[in-house]
């Protein structure tokens, strides 16, 4: 329950920077014997890390507690004394060993609970062994590189959960976060408005019903790098506690444990992430800042935890139609989770005038159809034409048989359609561009501008599988390494597995087409006088069901087998694994959802021949257009696959997290036994969360539905639209997830949406070719509007002109009409030949009005604002400042006679530089 909040003192976070405060640094204690109410054995206090054994005693039981019922001075995510915070969160299970007779007595038990090897142990026995001596060694080296540790255990009688809880102290955050070019705050600044339907609101004087007041926003400052020698010009200093976020701590501690030896170095036995994969540890991560259930009592919106606001103000679903709170989701999870919640915001709002634009295009050929000639012409026929057989065994028909079917193929092939092409073309370009735009704002925003991934460490597979070992002409450092040559050679093998796959699904099409085949004769066969009417649209609508089907089981193997083949190949960062595998699954399923669509578009109907000569597959005449046009076919087609893989996907969502989520509490819960009456611990409840799975899947879906509302929107006005709808409920989902089902993912700093944004270039640009191609070639556009130019203003007998007669050897119904332009022989016409170099024109000048128009676009437009290159200049001026080694050089920028400014007080000269930026 939420009370309206009263105003919160600005304290040291709205103050700006003291550039001449000198204060002096607080002195750095020791790691003592004792420190926190933890207990570290003195042979871990040296830095070295000797490894000499003092007392016995056990690393891994650094203040063990079994659900220790200690009253927590203050709330949060802290060790039993309340003081030392809770960065990160080892988890691993034990068995409990059950006794053997004659053998269970002389078994030696190693301080884990584990039996310790022996020579008539089996090989599992010493697999345990193995992974808990890694888990003492890591552990060692943890403590000697400066953490602080807490243990919890939960047990029962046949299993065990240790939970090992880590803190890092001030002096080593210090030393990390110039190494890891941590940002330091040097000013505030006031907040972006980075939602321009705010802006436009505003100027317009419209009540903005999207703004929401979103409590505890964080604030937004000039920052520079992190240095530890000139700590005390850097904003809020003096608050060791606040000074680094939670995040950044997170960032901190999984550094260290990657670095962390826990075997030999030479071997890649090296860091957290390699230890999980192994089975040494069954989980590690950052805890959740409380529960996301709001409390029962009354309470102000300033005094909920951040997972609260994020929930309460983004996650439910009656926030659909509010901004997304950009800066905390960032200041929760992390940059690159951001960035990807800003990128499909973002899109989701650029689809809202491509959806309105698309449904008065519909709605237009809606009102239009009863002005339709052709269609009127067709349903006015009678018996007048007499259609040739649509297979060898079936009879002829009247074309006024098809008279719905002709009014309907108008609404997805009228001038408007034309319109919407060309306007989806400009739209996929300008979007990109401005999200280019976007994207560096949100980059200096977040200080990310000039953000640079370290030199990446091996991966944990890569180290595992590397067969030797080579030094880092970087780093200096020994790594594992995998010969160059060995791995071309292991890529080009690969991509003969991507073909043979491919060659698959085109097997797969083919198969459809003739399950299409064999079910139009099925329905004619019928007798039924509506059967044989719609046997075409039934059919087509039947094999788009099962190829949906096929297009999905085929994207769940293909993405499994595309696993093993990158992991195969042995790349050695995880930035190139993951581009190896989003190009395998993207090459791939860009194959698998489109290939049939483009097999409508731009190849069904054009071999099929004509009377006494048609074309001819595996015995089978070649399909023709249905009697409304392909158009409407491949309208069809893309409404079941879009939008049925939408409503799939939607649902998996929705139900997968939460059966994975059921399982975990299932599982704890029979460990915690009677104790699960009792409150859970922070840590016992995210262990029971699901393991973020990344944004993988994410981006993929997007994209994909990014490929069918540009490529093919030609036919299928309404892609936008369903589009939208799906991203609006798409956004709730995903921010559901986080926040309420995934267990907390260490934050990651992304200066972009990386590949994926040159994916998105690339299918932009193929739109506009495929929609030029759709327009000549398979739409009726071009056909009518030269008949219109040549002969009837009106299309009056237009049916008529395109209809050929049979050739005269055809002697099965003799003068039965097709459609084609050709003669009385099976010759094209020279109509033909006209509308062909028509179609040819067509495409050259669309392609090259269009591309140019982008081009102006993307020169106009420029990537970064004028108004952030401005405070990128004032940031790095007061950088050089914040910097400088001359304290006098600090006071250039002070007015005459302004008297040095106190932490938690600003100068009149700051407050008049603070009021420049706006």
């Amino acid at each position: 329950m939420l009370r309206k909040s009263s105003e919160l003192p600005r304290g040291d976070r709205e103050v700006l920077l003291d550039m001449d405060n000198g204060g002096e640094t607080q002195t750095i204690h020791g790691y003592g014997s004792l420190q926190n109410g933890v207990f570290i054995p003195p042979r871990y206090l040296s830095v070295t890390g000797a490894n000499e054994d003092v007392d016995g005693n056990d690393p891994t039981n650094v203040d063990c507690n079994t659900r220790s019922d200690q009253t927590v001075p203050q709330l949060g995510n802290y060790f039993r004394d309340g003081r030392t915070k809770i960065d990160f969160v080892l988890v691993w299970e034990i068995r409990s060993r059950r006794k053997r007779r004659g053998k269970w007595k002389s078994e030696v038990i190693s301080r884990e609970g584990e039996p310790a090897p022996t020579d008539g142990s089996s090989r599992s026995e010493r697999r345990k062994a193995q992974l808990a001596q890694w888990r003492e060694k890591f552990v060692q080296n943890l403590q000697s590189s400066g953490l602080v540790m807490e243990k919890e255990e939960t047990a029962n009688e046949k299993k065990t959960i240790h939970f090992l809880k880590l803190s890092v102290p001030w002096d080593v955050l210090v030393y990390y976060a110039e190494e890891l070019c941590l940002r330091a705050r040097l000013q505030a600044q006031p907040h972006l408005n980075l939602n321009t339907s705010a802006l436009v609101l505003k100027r317009l004087c419209i009540p903005n019903v999207l703004m929401e007041s979103v409590p505890n926003r964080p604030l937004d400052y000039y920052t520079c790098a992190f240095r530890r020698s000139k700590m005390n010009r850097f904003l809020g200093c003096e608050d060791r506690e606040k000074y680094f976020t939670n995040t950044q701590r997170h960032r901190v501690v999984h550094e260290i444990l990657a670095r962390t030896v826990y075997g030999k170095r030479k071997r890649g036995e090296v860091g957290v992430d390699r230890l999980v994969h192994e089975g040494a540890y069954s989980a590690a991560f950052p805890l959740h800042e409380g529960p996301f259930q709001l409390p029962s009592y009354e309470i102000r919106p300033d005094e909920l935890n951040q997972r609260q606001v994020l929930y309460f103000y983004w996650a439910r679903w009656w926030k659909w139609y509010k901004y997304q709170p950009l800066d905390h989701i960032r200041e929760y999870f992390g940059e690159k989770i951001a960035l990807y919640f800003a990128w499909l915001g973002f899109y989701t709002a650029w689809l809202l005038p491509a959806a309105v634009v698309g449904a008065l295009i519909f709605v237009s050929g809606v009102m239009s159809m009863g002005t339709n000639t052709p269609a009127k012409e067709i349903c006015n026929s009678g018996a007048n034409y007499l259609m040739c057989p649509l297979c060898k065994t079936c009879e002829a028909w009247n074309m006024s048989d098809i008279c719905t079917m002709a009014k309907l193929g108008y609404l997805f092939d009228h001038p408007g359609t034309v319109f919407f092409s060309v306007f989806m073309s400009f739209w996929a370009v300008t979007f990109l561009e401005y999200w280019k735009r976007k994207m560096a704002t949100l980059a200096h925003h977040w200080d990310c501008m000039d953000f640079h991934e370290e030199e990446e460490r091996p991966r944990p597979e890569f180290a595992a599988m590397a067969p030797s070992v080579e030094e880092n002409p970087v780093t200096g450092v020994k790594e594992p390494y995998f010969p160059e040559k060995a791995r071309l050679s292991r890529m080009f093998t690969g991509s003969m597995v991507i073909i043979l796959m491919l060659c698959v699904v085109i097997i797969f099409l083919v198969t459809v087409v003739m399950c299409r085949g064999i079910i139009s004769v099925m329905m004619y066969h019928t007798g039924s006088p509506v059967l044989r009417t719609e046997a075409g649209t039934i059919a087509n609508i039947s094999s788009s069901i099962v190829n949906l089907g096929l297009i999905l089981l085929m994207g769940q193997v293909y993405t499994a087998l595309a696993e093993q083949l990158t992991k195969w190949e042995m790349h050695r960062t995880q930035t190139q694994y993951d581009n190896a595998f989003i190009f395998k699954v993207f090459i791939f399923q860009f194959v698998n959802f489109y290939s049939s669509p483009f097999y409508v578009a731009f190849f069904k109907g054009r071999f099929v021949g004509y009377p006494t000569n048609y074309g001819t597959l595996f015995g089978m005449r070649n399909e023709d257009c249905g009697p409304g046009g392909c158009l409407v076919e491949l309208a069809e087609q893309l409404f079941i696959i879009m939008v049925g893989k939408q409503l799939i996907n939607n649902i998996q969502e929705f139900i997968i997290p939460k059966v994975k989520a059921w399982r975990q509490k299932r599982t704890l819960a029979s460990v915690l036994g009677d104790k699960a009456s009792h409150e859970p611990q922070r840590w016992e409840e995210d262990y029971q969360l699901v393991e973020c799975g990344g944004l993988f899947e994410e981006y993929l879906e997007m994209v994909l539905q990014f490929g069918f509302i540009t490529i093919f929107v030609a036919a299928f006005p309404l892609a936008p639209l369903f589009a939208l709808l799906n991203n609006w409920v798409e956004i709730r989902l995903d921010a559901h997830k986080f926040a309420c089902e995934y267990r907390r993912p260490v934050a990651e700093r992304a200066q972009n949406i990386g590949v994926w944004f040159n994916i998105l270039e690339g299918l932009s640009h193929l739109s506009v070719i495929a929609n030029a191609f759709l327009i000549a070639f398979t739409s009726d556009f071009l056909p009518r509007l030269l008949y219109q130019y040549k002969f009837d203003n009106d299309l009056h007998g237009y049916v008529n002109f395109t209809l050929a007669y049979a050739p005269l050897n055809y002697t099965e119904h003799p003068m039965c009409r097709y459609k084609a332009f050709r003669d009385n022989n099976g010759n094209y016409t020279l109509f033909y030949w006209e509308l062909l170099a028509v179609r040819l024109g067509f495409i050259i000048a669309f392609e090259h009005v269009v591309f140019f128009v982008l081009r102006a676009i993307d020169w106009i437009v420029p990537d970064v604002p004028e108004s952030l290159e401005l405070k990128i200049k004032r940031e790095r001026y007061l950088a050089k400042q914040a910097l400088a080694e001359n304290q006098e050089a600090l006071l250039v920028s002070r007015s005459r006679g302004a008297t040095p400014a106190t932490p938690g007080t600003s100068s009149p000269a700051s407050d008049a530089s603070f009021g420049l930026m706006s």
